[in-house]
């Protein structure tokens, strides 16, 4: 049964989405833990770069709702979590407006954290231009004419953009510097996204190939985006493993502890047979990342 939505403030609950959060704010918290082993950690970074991945975060999902909305995947007979402007609380005019608001706070934050990590022009540029692409990937995942969503090209947004970038990027603006072993976490965090994601397009896989929206799921079929999820599962802790070896933090591996968490997450997908029973598994992927990466920090640093 879908949630019900009685008030206004409810609906832009919904669309904030905070379950998502935790794992926006994984690949930075990543990033971070490798540049405080390093003693290059410095806490405006981490404050700044925390908001603009938040603001970042919410400005897609309000993009994902509105978007879902124009193009037909959220309809009255759609299976899964009920939208906020499915729902007739908030209007399309109002969904823009708050699109609008948090671009420009992410456009702002971004821009004061590059300034102040950023000394040289040309890296400021680049960055600045990171930034733009972030903000559009945000909107154009399912908003304007062509949202690249509906061609089945969200799983790579999702892996560069909350794995290599977010990972890679965090930990360079600490010291303007960058070591090949981090690619390896960057691999694993953004496998992990990309798995919460696939999580989300299977229970949409019905609504979505009614709609035209070409997912992995809806391209590939049911039972063949479940083993590709055990592969997102288990690539991402083997890239864990290949970061070890490679620079000898292996109490790193702490964050295996999470694994069994994961494990049960892929057997949830794995065994739903309806969105509803899949849904839960979207929240236990994301927090099984953030206590992942959580793990992995407490690792580097104690051990």
């Amino acid at each position: 049964m879908k949630d019900s939505i009685k008030t206004k403030n409810e609906a832009w609950l919904h669309a904030v989405r905070l379950r998502t959060l935790p794992l926006a704010l994984a690949s930075i918290f990543a990033g971070s833990f490798v540049a405080y082993s390093s003693g290059i950690f410095r806490w405006e970074i981490l404050i700044l770069s925390s908001f603009t991945t938040i603001f970042l975060q919410i400005l897609s999902n309000l993009s994902n709702d509105y978007g879902d909305t124009i193009h037909g995947a959220d309809h009255l007979n759609r299976k899964g979590p009920i939208r906020a402007v499915q729902s007739g609380l908030i209007s399309l005019n109002e969904m823009k407006m708050a699109m609008y608001i948090f671009g420009v706070l992410a456009f702002f934050t971004g821009l004061s954290l590059v300034y102040l990590a950023v000394n040289d022009l040309l890296i400021f540029l680049i960055f600045l231009a990171l930034g733009a692409s972030a903000i559009w990937a945000a909107i154009s995942y399912t908003s304007g004419s062509k949202p690249y969503g509906y061609a089945g090209l969200g799983d790579i947004s999702v892996f560069l953009f909350f794995g290599i970038l977010g990972v890679l990027g965090t930990y360079f603006l600490y010291n303007l510097d960058f070591t090949f072993e981090v690619i390896w976490i960057a691999v694993s965090l953004g496998l992990f996204s990309t798995s919460v994601l696939n999580i989300n397009n299977i229970r949409d896989i019905d609504s979505d190939l009614e709609a035209g929206k070409k997912s992995i799921p809806v391209r590939i079929g049911k039972n063949s985006a479940i083993l590709y999820n055990w592969f997102l599962i288990l690539g991402g802790n083997l890239s864990l493993f290949i970061y070890a070896s490679l620079t000898n933090h292996w109490g790193a591996l702490l964050a295996l502890l999470s694994l069994p968490m994961m494990i049960l997450v892929g057997l949830g997908v794995q065994k739903g047979k309806s969105p509803q029973e899949i849904d839960p598994n979207l929240k236990k992927m994301a927090l099984s990342t953030l206590v992942w990466v959580i793990l992995f920090g407490f690792g580097l640093i104690l051990f």
